[in-house]
């Protein structure tokens, strides 16, 4: 791994980008190298380099102190890079072949180098094109098993856990989070987005003060919860997979957290292509959901078993409670994605793409009362076939 020399920070051009590269000695001497901006997310950019006669290329991500989508009037901290390469390594150590090589670490500019991907597809494009992707619960339940148990109390000494939450503290993307996910969508506040035609649903939500005070509980664990590394933002735009192959990128929201809150946006960006569909190819989305679970609490059990630290890990009854809790706090955190994502400022292409409006809206309509559903009901729905049974009724 290189680290650069201090630097004044610049944001790079296309041409920079590539004399950056050329200086990190990461292609031959003499390659005629081209490059091309592939960014369209709101916080970076993102560029792919490649060698135009083998192809071979990388990608070169650097974050900007400012929301690309909004401008600077809306500062961000550049530290986030720094973190963002940091969680690739450090779930790296455990998720072996599900994450990106991470070849530069460039504190000064904010930038790093890693491993290109373009071979394969954004999960949430594919899906929504209807492709199949075999392997994608299977791996993101596996990834959700090793990075979440390895970096926790279960398997780390006191001090290393506190350690790590030191380094990944990131309390500006944190507040993003808090604020989009958990604060604006279930008030009257500015920053949310939503047709006309749901006016209705999203007053009887702000009006509805149960469903506030769950969804203020769930802001508490979020807020206060150390237990693990998460991502942070883990949903189908970011996993690039293919029939064989699954990577998961961005982590720059990364943190420690409540470990339910990756698995339950995760599962429910899968929800959404499970109201978008109809028949056999809604069972497929189905069956990822129940597997994602399943791989993930078997995975995590296995983990206790041979390598957790904690004392009372032989405890009748210990290991049960901590993946109870999880499955709940899976819940409610997917509700709270299911909510945001619909009516909040950042929405999924997986509805918004519904040219229809009449289709668009009772889509909408779903996801609010799915998330409704799973807030209120996460602590009696018992099991991973209980949701899925749950949204076959909901589906019919």
């Amino acid at each position: 791994m290189t680290i650069a020399t201090k630097k004044q920070y610049e944001s790079l051009t296309e041409e920079q980008a590539i004399v950056y590269i050329k200086e990190q000695g990461l292609f031959s001497n003499g390659l005629e190298l081209e490059c091309s901006e592939i960014g369209d997310g709101n916080l970076n950019y993102v560029f792919r380099i490649r060698d135009t006669k083998s192809g071979k290329g990388i990608i070169v991500k650097q974050a900007l102190p400012y929301a690309k989508v909004v401008g600077e009037s809306w500062p961000l901290t550049l530290k986030r890079a720094q973190i963002e390469a940091n969680a690739l390594k450090k779930h790296g150590e455990f998720a072996t072949g599900l994450v990106p090589e991470v070849y530069v670490i460039d504190e000064d500019l904010a930038i790093t180098v890693m491993e290109d991907l373009s071979h394969l597809t954004i999960a949430r494009e594919g899906l929504i094109r209807l492709e199949s992707y075999p392997k994608l619960a299977t791996d993101i339940g596996e990834y959700l098993a090793q990075t979440l148990f390895h970096t926790s109390d279960f398997a780390l000494h006191p001090f290393e856990k506190k350690k790590l939450v030191s380094e990944f503290s990131n309390p500006e993307l944190c507040k993003i989070t808090e604020d989009l996910i958990f604060t604006d969508p279930f008030f009257d506040y500015e920053t949310n987005d939503f047709e006309p035609a749901l006016r209705v649903d999203v007053e009887a939500i702000w009006s509805n003060e149960l469903l506030k005070l769950e969804v203020a509980k769930l802001k508490k664990s979020f807020l206060t919860e150390t237990e693990a590394l998460l991502h942070g933002d883990l949903h189908t735009g970011s996993i690039f997979a293919s029939e064989t192959e699954t990577k998961v990128i961005d982590p720059e929201f990364a943190f420690y957290g409540p470990i339910g809150f990756d698995v339950g946006l995760f599962l429910a960006n899968l929800i959404f292509q499970t109201i978008t569909r109809e028949g056999e190819s809604r069972v497929v989305i189905h069956q990822h959901i129940e597997k994602t679970w399943e791989v993930f609490s078997s995975k995590f059990s296995e983990l206790w078993k041979k390598e957790a630290v904690e004392s009372y890990k032989d405890t009748e009854g210990f290991e049960a409670y901590v993946l109870d809790k999880v499955f709940q706090d899976t819940l409610g955190f997917a509700g709270c994605e299911l909510i945001r994502r619909t009516i909040g400022l950042a929405h999924v292409k997986d509805l918004d793409g519904i040219l229809d409006d009449a289709e668009r809206i009772s889509a909408k309509k779903q996801a609010l009362q799915i998330g409704e559903l799973f807030i209120l009901k996460r602590k009696e729905i018992s099991s991973i076939q209980s949701v899925i049974q749950l949204l076959e009724e909901l589906q019919k």
